[in-house]
């Protein structure tokens, strides 16, 4: 896990060299790495997307509330959205974070989704999507969600594709990088745990 913010330098060169706060030590993976072209760093806001729907009866519960597969399906577009800017390729799901649905969205009402790139790891991107609901009739404006997914790039066949780093401008930018470090280490620390289970 980080402790301490990160300098621009030590992003841009985390994909270089060894894990950080060992600097020196290199994986195999790494290794294979620093063969490969390196692709120029591209600014989080390169990747920023936003997504408009507006909840239509079809969309809707018994209850009059949008259906919460319906949200996770459009979460997971407006994700796409922001991995596909990022990577200029294509990209597949490959997990999603926790999601709590946090107030009931109604038939009118106008779904927002913003997206970003939070973190890059080789071939692999942390997206972050916050969703709103905007009546426009009252002019008001209520946080629904947020979701963090992985999307992995592949090209036509399905094989994986290096990703070029993402490099946070801002020190909100900055902050989602950092968490983005500590949600992997402990996936692989979960990884690690169920391995020896089995």
């Amino acid at each position: 896990m980080l402790s301490r913010r990160l300098s621009e330098k030590e992003i841009l060169s985390e994909n270089k060299i060894g894990a950080l706060g060992n600097p020196g030590k290199k994986t195999d993976k790494q290794e294979k790495t620093m063969t490969e072209p390196t692709l120029p760093p591209r600014p989080v806001r390169d990747s920023q997307s936003e997504m408009a729907e507006l909840v239509l009866p079809n969309d809707v519960n018994p209850l009059g509330a949008l259906l919460g597969g319906r949200l996770m399906h459009w979460i997971d577009l407006a994700g796409a959205m922001a991995a596909h800017r990022h990577s200029r390729n294509y990209v597949v799901t490959a997990s999603v974070d926790r999601i709590d649905f946090l107030v009931p969205v109604r038939v009118g009402e106008l779904v927002i989704f913003r997206s970003s790139v939070n973190r890059v790891f080789h071939t692999s991107m942390e997206v972050g999507v916050k969703v709103f609901v905007e009546d426009y009739i009252a002019d008001t404006s209520k946080h629904v969600a947020s979701a963090h997914l992985t999307f992995v790039a592949v090209d036509g066949k399905g094989k994986r594709l290096p990703v070029a780093p993402v490099v946070p401008e801002t020190e909100e930018q900055r902050r989602r990088y950092e968490d983005a470090g500590r949600r992997r280490e402990i996936w692989r620390s979960e990884m690690e745990r169920r391995r020896k289970a089995t």
